[in-house]
């Protein structure tokens, strides 16, 4: 299982047993819709992936007034075994997560310095909102002093993570604008990476042929 949406669902059964749709509305309730892709689709594929598995299993059927019949799971003893397994390594371990953010920093040249600067303008101000979003659900969830702190610590995590992305676009932004930050000309740059390699191969084919001889 490498869903992080099961993370998710066995952490909520180890709470208390719930059907589907209880856990996509606990779930958004907490705001984890913004951690964990949460549909109805994908919920319940991860619902069966976790039976099949063995880590939850199925508690009881329920029926209310007119509505369909429910399924109702509960985690087992395995399952809770592998979601704490499973929440070690993932803290103690970094992975490589790929951000697409980070896969299109690598070409910013590509914009030029005016289309650069405008373009992480722009992200700059949907950062902060969601920061500013994120802060104001954060602080009344803690204003209730219903909440334990640690139940939410993940939001803290989200909201450093914002700042420091904040942080770092504003300062390339002011770099950009006063042209601390240099901007070379960029096919230029690949041309000249491009024959700096293509005389090494050069190079190392003259080498072999020589030892052959």
């Amino acid at each position: 299982m490498s869903n992080a949406l099961g993370l998710a669902v066995l952490g909520l059964l180890i709470e208390a047993p719930l059907h589907p749709h209880a856990m996509a509305a606990a779930l958004r309730e907490r705001g984890q819709d913004r951690v964990f892709k949460v549909t109805t689709g994908s919920l319940y594929d991860v619902v069966r992936a976790l039976e099949r598995a063995g880590w939850i299993e199925a508690r009881e059927t329920v029926k209310v007034g007119a509505r369909p019949e429910r399924t109702v799971y509960q985690h087992t003893e395995l399952g809770r075994a592998e979601f704490t397994r499973w929440v070690e390594e993932l803290i103690r371990v970094p992975a490589a997560e790929y951000p697409k953010f980070l896969s299109a920093v690598a070409y910013l040249g590509a914009l030029g310095p005016e289309g650069a600067a405008a373009a992480l303008r722009d992200r700059a101000a949907r950062v902060r909102a969601a920061l500013e979003e994120h802060r104001r659900e954060h602080g009344e969830l803690m204003a209730t002093g219903k909440v334990p702190r640690l139940f939410v610590i993940e939001v803290e995590y989200a909201i450093r993570v914002q700042e420091a992305e904040l942080g770092w676009i504003e300062e390339t932004v002011a770099d950009i604008e006063t042209g601390r930050l240099a901007w070379p000309d960029v096919s230029g740059w690949v041309r000249g990476e491009e024959e700096e390699l293509r005389a090494g191969e050069e190079k190392r084919q003259g080498v072999g042929e020589g030892e052959g001889l």
